[in-house]
């Protein structure tokens, strides 16, 4: 568990950081093989627009900040 928090928090801070200006699309699908390489199941990700992340932490902002990508377990 300790393990998938650290993933998790890892993730934030580098798809906030480092892919602001990617496609929703292509961020979602680098952060899920990320968590599958980890192992993780039973998770989603949903892109929102940004402040809309009722329920799940934010993983990643794509489209220049103005969507963000959403983990929920």
């Amino acid at each position: 568990m300790k393990k998938f928090i650290l993933a998790v928090g890892l993730l934030s801070l580098a798809g906030t950081a480092f892919a602001a200006g990617k496609p929703c699309e292509e961020l979602k699908a680098e952060i899920a093989a990320k968590l599958d390489a980890k192992g993780v199941s039973g998770y989603s990700l949903e892109i929102v627009d940004k402040g809309a992340a009722a329920g799940g932490q934010v993983v990643g902002t794509c489209e220049g900040g103005a969507k963000e990508i959403v983990y929920k377990k």
